[in-house]
């Protein structure tokens, strides 16, 4: 890694041509990341890729009071970018051209909460791209619409996901909440051994391909109680639903942060 703002030269590559994040240099590019907002200022003209990815949306916690014992999962933040394929099966956008010495802010979107009432994720800005945080999971609810769309509760339909970010959530069915949406598919119905996420995106941004902005998992409701993961930080991943079988409460997921990367030439 290269520390903030400090030049370098390897291997013959010369840079970075720009402050903000944490910087490193593969296949050719210099990459900065943004786990946490701030600022990206180039000390050249600069045409970048970027992926822009918001926070996800929580999932619902159960409790033996509740009408239902399987809940719903949260949808994945909205997924733009320009090197690769964007969310909802969106091709990828054009690279931004930047100015000298500007400062272009980046704002990274937390994760939404997972609770009875859980909340969406936060949008994520990079220039003039903005992404739409998940959709929320809800108890006796449509889901909501989201960069992807959180699940709905038992017996509701998915919210919906924002065209070129993400994909709509998975309903409830038979008592049991869908999963959400994620960037690359649709969440899933609910179903007693748990809904599976709705599919990620994997992008090579940073010269190694990851997946990231997926759902998060519907409740099993089987043979135990399971709590709701929660979505990884920097994924933009949805927190997953909590099942009960037992009595007591089970702990729904929290939805993963959000990420900004950006990449130019070296």
């Amino acid at each position: 890694m290269i520390p903030l703002g400090i030049l370098a030269s390897a291997g013959g590559v010369s840079g970075p041509y720009a402050t903000g994040g944490t910087i490193a240099e593969a296949d050719g590019y210099w990459i900065h990341t943004f786990d946490a907002s701030g600022t990206f200022t180039p000390t050249k003209d600069l045409t970048v890729d970027y992926l822009v990815i918001a926070g996800g949306g929580g999932g619902v916690k159960v409790s033996a009071s509740s009408a239902t014992f399987g809940q719903g999962a949260g949808g994945a933040g909205g997924y733009r970018t320009s090197a690769g394929t964007s969310g909802g099966g969106s091709s990828a956008e054009s690279p931004l051209s930047l100015t000298n010495a500007t400062g272009y802010t980046v704002t990274i979107g937390s994760g939404g909460n997972g609770n009875f009432t859980a909340t969406n994720g936060s949008a994520s800005t990079f220039s003039s791209v903005e992404t739409v945080g998940g959709g929320r999971a809800t108890n006796n609810a449509a889901g909501s619409l989201g960069g992807s769309g959180g699940s709905g509760g038992p017996v509701d339909a998915g919210g919906a996901g924002t065209a070129d970010e993400g994909f709509a959530g998975g309903a409830g069915s038979a008592g049991v909440g869908g999963s959400g949406g994620g960037a690359g598919g649709a969440g899933n119905v609910g179903v007693r051994s748990g809904a599976v996420a709705g599919l990620g995106v994997s992008s090579s941004i940073t010269g190694t391909a990851v997946t990231r902005a997926a759902g998060g998992a519907g409740a099993r409701n089987d043979d135990n109680d399971y709590p709701g993961d929660d979505g990884a930080v920097g994924t933009g991943t949805g927190g997953g639903g909590a099942g009960l079988l037992n009595g007591g409460t089970a702990e729904a997921g929290n939805g993963g942060s959000g990420v900004v990367i950006i990449r130019y030439g070296a």
